[in-house]
């Protein structure tokens, strides 16, 4: 049985650790609230900027901007986005879990034929797919310790120009959306070619066909599509800061729980084996006392 300076010791070691528990997740609430109004500020902007071009692009003809065109799919690209920091749960590991499935079932046969490359945002999906020997097109590490729209323009800039350079025909990203604190969804999307936005077969329901666009739709179109996608991948990262934020908030907050239910329990050790020494003490004075008055 351990002694009760160990015992002490251990509950010390306890305390401290739920502490920093404790601190950290005072933080992430802060970093949770700020994100949650940052996600729900970007969705209207992203999703009108959707809505335009879902509207404008039926109304033009021999569109042919190469971001809408489907070509034949050699090569794909998987962006898989993480967090940098641990201390967040399940929120990595379900994450690339889910990318490993998706990779290993649905794209299996661009596995085995080496046409398979990755983008990976965030430290912890670098880690793990780079250690695998997994082909990696591009890494983004340390994107959220202080997030700006910049490394967006860059992260699609550079899968764009991939793109163009038919380093690969399809792009798909894979995030944790938020939803609620306690709560987020594992979410596969197509980013290119753009297909979300493609209404050709919805040409009768234009609502802005009769509209007479300065400079044309094309030029509109064209110019439109690369910022429709950095205002894409931008949500994309703020809808999974939000989510790594409640991830680790909640972690933090089981973890303190843990902590102190784990305290009261060496708490109860602590007292029972203290007490068993001073019954032990008692018992050998006692002892003592008896045996010198046989003696004398």
């Amino acid at each position: 049985m351990a002694s009760l300076r160990d015992i002490k010791s251990r509950i010390n070691s306890i305390k401290s650790t739920e502490k920093i528990t404790r601190a950290m997740k005072m933080v992430a609430a802060v970093k949770f609230r700020k994100a949650q109004e940052n996600v729900l500020a970007a969705r209207p902007y992203a999703r009108k900027i959707s809505e335009i071009l879902k509207n404008l692009i039926p109304t033009i003809e021999n569109l042919d901007n190469e971001l809408l065109q489907e070509r034949e799919v050699k090569r794909i690209c998987v962006v898989v986005v993480t967090s940098d920091r641990g201390f967040v749960g399940s929120f990595n590991t379900n994450l690339i879990k889910a990318a490993q499935v998706l990779i290993n079932e649905k794209y299996s046969e661009y596995i085995k034929s080496h046409n398979l490359t990755l983008v990976t945002v965030g430290r912890k999906g670098y880690t793990f797919f780079s250690k695998r020997g997994y082909d990696l097109f591009a890494r983004y590490v340390d994107v959220f310790d202080r997030i700006e729209f910049l490394t967006a323009r860059k992260i699609i800039n550079d899968v764009i120009q991939g793109y163009r350079e038919k380093k690969f025909d399809k792009v798909i990203v894979i995030y944790n959306e938020f939803k609620s604190a306690i709560q987020a969804k594992i979410v596969e999307e197509q980013f290119l070619p753009i297909v979300s936005i493609n209404g050709e077969e919805k040409k009768e329901e234009a609502n802005i066909s009769n509209f007479i666009f300065e400079p044309s739709g094309k030029e509109i179109v064209d110019y439109l599509l690369p910022k429709h996608l950095n205002t894409q991948i931008w949500r994309v990262i703020l809808e999974s800061f939000a989510s790594e934020q409640a991830a680790r908030m909640t972690a933090m907050e089981m973890a303190t729980t843990n902590a102190n239910e784990l305290v009261s329990s060496l708490q109860l050790i602590y007292n029972q084996a203290r007490q068993a020494a001073i019954t032990k003490e008692i018992l050998e004075i006692v002892g003592g006392a008896e045996a010198l008055k046989e003696s004398s």
